[in-house]
């Protein structure tokens, strides 16, 4: 715990440097990750850690032919191993007048690192790669191996990431195994995420017929019959799904309309097209078919009412993962080390959000989510706290090196 504490300055410089790399995907406009990798593979050899194994996902999209994705692994005793996984990607820095200085120059703040990504995900990846420095650096064989696994395109739907790496080697990651991703948390660091929801994203075209705007009569605005639409969806899924678990947070399914395609260039033109998405969050309990089938219901009686014709598509569907259960090795580990290290005793909840999490509980892995995080990822001036990176790092120090029961 004193040599992580040692690493404070480090890590706030290697935040820095981490920061000053676009980490943009192609989705999202940029260039991918490799810059990124390859700085992380420098560092590891900078610092004397094994150098990592690489997996690439080939995508013609960027400059390099491959999204970097890396393994890196301490060997260790018999027991089951224990993985980290960190995303290397960022998100944009949306409206450049909204932050204080420039995203990609990270600055500090009494407590505060701000800068794009340093939160998502940085503040997990440099907890947890000082975490297991410190391992190495005391001279620490652990119980079983630690792995890092550093991921690119978890922005962008994990295609070129997680589900590129455990689809070409699925016998990487055992369901012994202990998987933890720090991608969620709560400013006390007393939750750890361990259910999620489904996630439907559906798109809505509205067909009308454009006219003259002193001519309504001889059209079909579909302006108005999609502002209805969004209302009666809205209302016949809240209505339909309207259970509730305090396991979540939020506790209820969400359903919400989100992005809108511009229309008619001109004012005096009654619009004839419509496009807009909702982004539902639904509790595991119902199937996302019967979400499509309720609002599908709302739309024909829209269509029936204004004289369009409606298509309701799933955009994306991700039905809710197997829930990891209380009793498994990893959460209760993870709760040791609260305790011991912090005396907090965690308790265990649902989000709403997804994770790559899903993607090991998909594959029988029972993965627990947990960091300790302010809430500032993808926002104007996001911050992480120097406190919680060192602290962080203890926490993973403990579970690395813990000699605990992991059956």
């Amino acid at each position: 715990m004193a040599r992580v504490e040692g690493y404070r300055d480090e890590m706030v410089e290697f935040q820095r440097r981490l920061t000053a790399i676009p980490g943009l995907g192609p989705d999202n406009g940029g260039e991918g990750e490799e810059r990124r990798a390859e700085f992380l593979e420098a560092y590891l050899r900078e610092v004397g850690l094994p150098a990592p194994r690489r997996v690439d996902a080939p995508d013609p999209r960027v400059p390099a032919g491959r999204r970097p994705n890396l393994v890196l692994r301490m060997p260790g005793g018999d027991a089951p191993a224990v993985w980290v996984l960190c995303h290397i990607d960022t998100v944009p820095p949306g409206d450049l007048g909204a932050w204080s200085g420039d995203p990609l120059e990270m600055r500090v703040e009494g407590d505060r690192l701000i800068g794009r990504g340093v939160e998502d995900n940085q503040q997990g990846l440099t907890a947890s790669l000082f975490g297991l420095r410190a391992l190495h650096e005391e001279g620490l064989r652990p119980p079983g191996d630690v792995g890092l696994l550093l991921v690119a395109d978890e922005e962008s739907g994990n295609r070129y990431g997680v589900d590129f790496l455990l689809g070409s080697e699925p016998e990487l990651v055992k369901p012994s195994d202990l998987v933890l991703v720090p991608d969620f948390g709560l400013p006390e660091g007393d939750a750890i995420e361990t259910a999620e929801k489904g996630i439907l994203l559906m798109r809505v075209d509205v067909h009308g017929r454009q006219v003259h705007g002193s001519m309504p009569h001889l059209g079909a605005n579909a302006h108005r019959a999609a502002a209805h639409l969004v209302v009666r969806v809205d209302e016949a899924l809240r209505g339909a799904f309207a259970a509730s678990d305090l396991s979540f947070d939020p506790p209820a399914s969400t359903f919400e309309p989100t992005k809108r395609l511009a229309n008619v260039l001109n004012i005096n033109t009654i619009p004839g097209e419509e496009r807009f998405w909702f982004d539902c969050r639904v509790l595991p309990r119902y199937p996302l078919e019967d979400v499509l089938r309720v609002a599908r219901d709302a739309a024909a009686g829209v269509e029936a009412d204004f004289g369009v014709r409606v298509e309701l598509e799933s955009e994306a569907s991700f039905p809710a993962p197997p829930a990891t259960p209380d009793h498994v090795p990893v959460v209760r580990l993870l709760r040791d080390a609260l305790r011991e290290l912090r005396g907090v005793e965690a308790r265990t909840i649902g989000i709403g959000g997804g994770t790559v999490a899903a993607a090991f509980r998909a594959r029988g892995v029972p993965a627990a989510v947990w960091s300790t995080m302010e809430d500032s990822a993808h926002q104007p001036d996001e911050y992480a706290l120097i406190s919680n990176l060192v602290a962080d790092a203890q926490i993973f120090a403990y579970l690395f090196a813990a000699p605990t029961d992991r059956s």
